[in-house]
């Protein structure tokens, strides 16, 4: 599962640095964890003989689950497959959840997935320690760090057959994203499990790191050069101006000091060195690894990886970094700044809609009115309040994105407002500043607004107009200024009208309305479409005008998010291809194009003349699009003997269609 051997070599000391960064508890805290977390899920009122709640979300709110979970979503899901490959055929399943426990992805053995299944354990159904008491996955969020849970020390009676470890995941701020849990029959308990998921969740946290800056220097350290790119190096991210932005859980292993710690340094005060003379040093260095001092007086090796706007860079022996012209290293070296945020204009991509809501926003920015976006979800609702945020007075202050919809309602209250010590059970040690008082000086995003419970609602609006909070279990007042930037996809009139939403706080929301048209109903969907895969990669390859033309006639349901996530896989598929075209497209996009369009995906022209045609509609043939798909299905699978991959190859669909057509259809066994 490591991806360089002399990661495996350097296992110890990444379980160490991830046990620093995290807390994981050892085998002598242990009891008292599970203690702890049984007493809290005694106070959510579960009883251990009870039965769970089995009833999993709808797939249309797990899909948006996963939508606003799609960047850990896209980093995990090949860490899972490696993961699942090591302990495959052991009664035991690899799940990833959300920060709230939602499961959004799970691989496992087919016979233990069906006992899974009968508790539950799938995606779309949360295991929270509010909704399923002590569990792996529940208390490593609740405790923010790895955590075992073994057969009996379930709070759950139905959950004791099972044994589960489990580590949180958190982005490069340190915030967390998610968890990474492999479960499995208490018959197999290995110890050795929890080291593999700490790795693995280890490995989806530096993919996090490495596509989270843009315009920023990485150095890429260990006091062992051939450490280096391996799972246990440490990363340390810097503006070009030397100015700390974030580790690695292994870099603060290394510089020994706190993510807290080390935002008041610089590169200067943590390397001994300048930001020019790192360029100066880097360039006679052999095989461009350089020598650099942490605080402790350490010596370490580093490699230096330059990173602008998409574009990765690693600078050579004598070249400079590509993309942008550097001045010669010297003393007085300058490295361009950081690109800001995109502003109004780079909104404006040619659609007469967007260009109408641009001109509407720029005649409020400063003058103290909120601005309500409504618009479908995936539209760039969150993308335009931060263009406000970027173009207005207050673009030097925090912007605070609070997603109303996707924090629990039993903690909203606590993240908007903030919580003294003790405010309630299982509540930090020194309290929480809240959101609004984190937005102080600048621009507060309220995302799904139309999602906040109602008695909040009350609240909130008291705040607005008092510009003051008081901090859960507190009697203080904070005073806060903030400029206010809300979103939903609901129809707030509608609420309005129905008593879900509070007619005092609609109205002082809704300063200035404005709607993001979905993709489909813009004009623009090619230049969209280009300035998102040149945000990915400032020169991928151009998109094919066949390509275009589908993309243009597709309904896009997750709209720019949607759009944004297949152009990023389409990327990565094409790699050095001139274009991109249909075969770099993933199967599920094609599968939905193509059903839309009533036309069969293309074979492969070496698997063509296999592929069998679709059968024609005579009175007593099907007439239903399904039952024709159905049956195309099955004739590919025999004209292969069975071979699935073989037919999913010439069809041009995904292995994991055909196989849901033939169990539809109560047709051919699973067997290749």
């Amino acid at each position: 599962m490591i991806p360089h051997a002399a990661a495996a070599v350097g296992a110890s000391e990444s379980a160490r640095a991830s046990s620093s960064a995290s807390g994981d508890a050892s085998d002598n805290d242990q009891p008292e964890l599970i203690a702890q977390s049984h007493e809290r899920s005694k106070s959510y009122g579960l009883r251990p003989y009870e039965s769970p709640d089995f009833c999993p979300v709808q797939q249309s709110e797990l899909k948006t689950q996963i939508e606003r979970s799609q960047s850990l979503f896209a980093h995990a899901l090949p860490v899972m497959e490696t993961l699942y490959s090591q302990i495959v055929n052991t009664q035991s399943m690899v799940i990833l959840t959300d920060t709230s426990g939602l499961i959004l992805h799970s691989l496992g053995d087919d016979d233990f997935l069906a006992k899974a299944s009968k508790v539950a354990l799938q995606p779309g159904a949360s295991w929270s320690e509010e909704s399923r008491g002590t569990n792996a996955i529940g208390t490593a969020l609740a405790e923010a760090r790895p955590t075992l849970v073994h057969a009996s020390e379930h709070y759950l009676e139905a959950n004791r057959f099972l044994t589960c470890s489990c580590a949180p995941i958190f982005d490069p701020y340190g915030k967390t994203v998610g968890a990474l849990d492999v479960t499995g029959d208490h018959r197999g308990f290995h110890k050795h499990t929890m080291a593999l998921v700490r790795m693995s969740a280890q490995m989806i946290e530096n993919q996090l790191f490495a596509n989270t800056f843009q315009d920023v220097v990485c150095i890429h350290f260990h006091s062992r050069p051939e450490f280096i790119g391996t799972l246990v190096e440490g990363i340390a991210a810097f503006t070009p101006a030397g100015r700390f932005l974030s580790a690695n859980r292994s870099g603060e292993f290394q510089l020994g000091l706190s993510s807290r710690a080390l935002q008041a340094h610089t590169f200067p005060s943590l390397f001994s060195l300048s930001m020019s003379q790192l360029i100066d040093t880097e360039r006679g260095a052999p095989a461009g690894i350089v020598q650099l001092q942490l605080p402790s007086g350490v010596k370490v090796f580093a490699r230096v990886e330059w990173k602008r706007q998409g574009a990765i860079a690693r600078s050579a022996i004598g070249s400079e970094p590509a993309g942008e012209s550097y001045a010669a290293p010297s003393s007085r070296a300058y490295i361009a700044p950081p690109r800001q945020a995109a502003s109004l204009d780079a909104l404006d991509t040619g659609d007469a809609q967007i260009k109408t809501v641009i001109g509407k926003v720029r005649k409020v920015i400063g003058k103290d009115i909120t601005v309500m976006v409504l618009g479908e979800t995936g539209t760039g609702k969150e993308l335009l309040a931060r263009a406000i945020h970027a173009d207005s007075p207050r673009h030097a202050g925090p912007f605070v994105a609070v997603n109303c919809a996707s924090i629990p309602e039993a903690l909203i209250e606590s993240e908007l407002f903030g919580y003294e010590e003790g405010a309630f059970t299982g509540a930090r040690k020194k309290g929480g500043i809240g959101k609004m008082v984190l937005a102080n000086g600048g621009t507060l995003f309220l995302d799904e607004i139309g999602d906040m419970p109602l008695h909040l609602q009350a609240r909130l609006l008291r705040a607005l107009q008092e510009r003051a909070v008081s901090p859960l279990g507190s009697n203080k007042l904070i005073q806060v200024d903030v400029a206010v930037v809300c979103a939903t996809h609901r129809n707030m009139r509608e609420m309005v009208a129905s008593g879900q939403f509070r007619e005092d706080l609609y109205y002082r929301l809704n300063g200035l309305v404005v709607r993001l048209p979905a993709l489909r109903e813009r004009s623009d969907l090619d230049a969209v479409a280009n300035r998102l895969l040149r945000q990915e990669q400032a020169d991928a390859p151009p998109i094919s005008e066949p390509v275009a033309q589908m993309f243009r006639s597709y309904h896009w349901p997750g709209n720019i998010r949607q759009l944004g996530n297949l152009l990023r896989t389409a990327r990565l598929m094409a790699e050095d291809a001139p274009e991109i075209t249909e075969d770099h497209l993933p199967d599920d996009f094609l599968e939905d194009w193509h059903a839309r369009h009533s036309i069969q995906p293309a074979a492969d022209s070496a698997n063509a003349a296999q592929a069998p045609r679709a059968p024609v509609a005579t009175d007593s043939a099907p007439k239903r699009l399904a039952d024709v798909e159905a049956m195309t299905i099955l004739a590919a699978v025999k004209a292969h003997n069975g071979n699935i991959s073989a037919a999913a190859k010439a069809l041009g669909i995904s292995r994991n269609t055909v196989y849901r057509k033939i169990d539809e259809a109560g047709g051919l066994p699973r067997a290749d």
